[in-house]
């Protein structure tokens, strides 16, 4: 179903939330003009997570940042994303703003990854807890790499989207054990999600 403005605000208002943050969705790629819309609107109250094409220019993200962008996010998982081949090339254009890069991958893939990550000029933010079925386990080499991303202050992740890694359905206990040990590596580079309206 539709997931309008009014329903989102909605949802922060019955958990208590003053603040949001919107974060562009897949099935939009680029074109992030609904989200710019919305921080227009509610400018003291919402800030945005952009996705923006490798050859963005300064006076584009300067609007984004002027609407209410504060980061940008490279999705590899789902269609309409742009890859992790361009995330340096971004971290340098964004750098000067003081946004950040948020990532949507599988955590299997930071072994290869995270050397990378350690070195970017920007704050990294990894979505739903590393995307990786709980399956896998908390010994996992990209879990493991993860949360010495966030015990190095190299990068926060997201306790968000149980339902997307669990393998035992609602009410996703299973996911406890990635949510625990990440909280355990450092909780003050944890942050909560809704990642409503779920649309994957």
């Amino acid at each position: 179903p539709a997931a309008s403005e009014a329903a989102y605000l909605g949802m922060l208002d019955s958990l208590g939330m003053s603040r949001g943050v919107l974060v562009q969705i897949s099935v939009y790629g680029t074109d992030n003009r609904c989200m710019v819309e919305s921080l227009k609107r509610h400018s003291g109250r919402l800030r945005g997570v952009a996705v923006v094409s490798p050859d963005v220019d300064e006076s584009e993200l300067a609007d984004l940042h002027a609407a209410g962008v504060r980061g940008v996010r490279i999705n590899v998982l789902y269609g309409g994303g742009v890859g992790l081949d361009i995330m340096e090339r971004l971290a340098a254009k964004i750098a000067p703003l003081g946004w950040h890069i948020q990532l949507l991958l599988d955590a299997r893939q930071l072994p290869e990854i995270g050397p990378v990550i350690a070195k970017l000029p920007t704050e990294v933010v990894i979505d739903h807890m590393g995307h990786m079925p709980v399956s896998c386990g908390v010994t996992h080499p990209g879990f493991q790499w993860m949360q010495r991303l966030l015990k190095d202050g190299r990068a926060w992740v997201k306790l968000s989207g149980a339902y997307r890694i669990s393998g035992a359905g609602a009410p996703f206990h299973d996911t406890l054990a990635f949510a625990h040990a990440l909280l355990d590596a450092a909780p003050d580079r944890c942050v909560w999600g809704s990642d409503w309206p779920h649309v994957a």
